[in-house]
Parts: C-alpha cells; sequence; structure tokens
C-alpha cells in the first residue's frame, strides 16, 4: 500500500475528509480538488479552512498575530526565533526515524486564516504591503504589519539553486502550481499531517511506525502568516525524503499521522535557520528532519507512470 494511501485511510477513519453531507462538498475549490486529485480526499484540515472562506468574510474581522503559525519556521531561507520551535519537536535528527523511538512533540494551537474562495482571493490585495495594510486595518508598524511584510519578501525572493517556488492565494492555485512544478496531472496525491487544529499536548510520544513516501517528486505547500491563507508551495532537487510517522502518547494515548521530510543537503539554508541551533548542527551537516505543521500540504507524484 501506498504510504499516502495509509495516511489518508487514518484521516478518513477520524472523519478527516470532506463528505456529502458537509456545506463545502460542493464549493468551487472541492469541485476542483477532487478533478485535479482525483482519489485524493481533501483533508479535514483544508475542508475547515474552505468553509470558512465561505462563512466569514475575511474583511470584517480582525487579524491577529497572537497566535503566528510554526509552518514558516520550516523554510529553508527562514529567520526564525529557536525558542518558538525547540520546545515543539518540529526539528529532529534523523535517527529518531525509527519505531520504538521517544520524541517529545508539543504542537501549539494554530489560529489559522481561512482559504478564500477562488473569485475573492483573485480581488483582494496582495502583492502591495501598504494596500495589504489598508485593506485589513492593519496599523503599520504592528506585529501583523511585519508578519505582512516577511510573507511578502519571502514570496519575492529569488528561489534557491535548483528551487522552483510560487506563493498562491487559493485553493485551486495551490492544487494548480503543485501539479504544474510536479509535470503531470496524473498519479499525484495530497495530504496533510493528521494533528487536532488545538495542537498536540507536550509530553514524550513513542514512534510506532515509519512509512517512507515513494514518489518520484515532492511538492510542499507551506501556509505563511497573513491575513488569509496563502501557500508558499516549493520543490527542490536537494536530496530529500519524506516519511509518515505514526506517532503515539506514552500517557493518554493521543495519536497523530504526522508527515515528516528529511533534508540530506542543507548547504545552501539560512546559517541562521532555527534547525542548526535546535539541532547543534550547520549548513551542509547532518540531515534535517522536520515534521509539516497544521493545514500544510505535500503533493507526491508516484513513481506509477515514472518519474
Amino acid at each position: 500500500m501506498h504510504p499516502f494511501a495509509f495516511l489518508l485511510i487514518m484521516v478518513a477513519a477520524g472523519a478527516a475528509v470532506v463528505h456529502g453531507g458537509d456545506p463545502a462538498a460542493n464549493t468551487p475549490a472541492v469541485q476542483f480538488w477532487e478533478q485535479a486529485l482525483p482519489g485524493t480526499p481533501m483533508p479535514q484540515a483544508i475542508a475547515d479552512l474552505v468553509q470558512e472562506g465561505i462563512d466569514h468574510s475575511p474583511l470584517v474581522e480582525h487579524y491577529s498575530a497572537a497566535l503566528p503559525s510554526i509552518s514558516a519556521c520550516i523554510l529553508t531561507n527562514t529567520i526564525c526565533d529557536a525558542r518558538t520551535v525547540a520546545d515543539t519537536g518540529l526539528f529532529f535528527h534523523q535517527s529518531q526515524l525509527r519505531p520504538s523511538s521517544v520524541m517529545t512533540v508539543s504542537f501549539p494551537a494554530q489560529s489559522e486564516p481561512a482559504i478564500l474562495p477562488r473569485d475573492i482571493a483573485d480581488m483582494v490585495p496582495f502583492a502591495n504591503f501598504h494596500d495589504v495594510l489598508a485593506t485589513f486595518d492593519i496599523p503599520a508598524g504592528s506585529a501583523e504589519a511585519s508578519q505582512v511584510r516577511d510573507t511578502l519578501s519571502r514570496c519575492e525572493a529569488p528561489p534557491l539553486a535548483g528551487e522552483v517556488k510560487t506563493c498562491t492565494t487559493s485553493l485551486e492555485a495551490t492544487v494548480s502550481s503543485a501539479v504544474d512544478m510536479l509535470g503531470t496531472n496524473r498519479a499525484v496525491w495530497a495530504a496533510t499531517s493528521a494533528i487536532p487544529r488545538g495542537g498536540l499536548p507536550r509530553q514524550p510520544y513513542v514512534v510506532k511506525g515509519v512509512t517512507k513516501v515513494e514518489g518520484g517528486r515532492y511538492v510542499s505547500c507551506h501556509k505563511v502568516p497573513f491575513p488569509y491563507a496563502v501557500f508558499q508551495c516549493h520543490m527542490t532537487k536537494l536530496g530529500y525524503v519524506a516519511h509518515v510517522v505514526s506517532l503515539s502518547a506514552l500517557h493518554g494515548g493521543q495519536e497523530a499521522a504526522m508527515l515528516a521530510y528529511c533534508h540530506l543537503d542543507t548547504s545552501d539554508w539560512n546559517p541562521a535557520h532555527p534547525a542548526f541551533e535546535v539541532l547543534n548542527t550547520h549548513p551542509g551537516g547532518t540531515p534535517v528532519c522536520h515534521f509539516m505543521p497544521y493545514a500544510n500540504l505535500v503533493f507526491v507524484k508516484t513513481t506509477k507512470d515514472g518519474a
């Protein structure tokens, strides 16, 4: 069984896919997903954010930096406070990816902005910093304004050597960009880590199983801080491998099925990347592994139709 199929079965067992009775089931975003990714259920985390984009106008809601996403902390060119992620267990050594290994994990509750319907996302401002602040009533000099500027800077920055990247503002654009990067519209899986939106409490988790995600190519789409959902998607030729990691809490029995990447070549990473401090390594040193946070998407071109 393909490891993504394993993950999606676990997700479905937890009612983590869009069903026909849900209000979001007939939305253009869901219809597009089903057409572009046949056989791949939409993860519940994505479905919830799609529904929020329908139910609530982001133009009348206050954008807050009170619960920033940790997603941006795993981007290779990021500068993120290592203290923000050190206690989460987000980064770990490749040697820990083995059954019976014990990892201390603490994923925070996520305050995620809604995924806008494509027609709305195409109308609200994105690229112009001052227009974004004005539209969403964000005070200049605030923490929220700083997050907006950082996201725009990341999106405008040139890709690393051997990397293809883009920023997207709707689910349809995200799926289309990933499929274009993979160079196929067949045999593509997509999934997220199965993490409760309320987070995972800090405690030891035992690794129950590790399954390599077999694929010819991978595209990662990370949520980045913005008043509405923006994904930074990228694909790199640098060496890395993906896994599905099954975790079970030593106390309380809480379980999670996590997507994890191990980057074998970090030579082009920002030397100030928090992973290097957390793992006591350096660019080009030992591999850096990380979990995929809440509502971050991974697209995989399987090997069914070749590389």
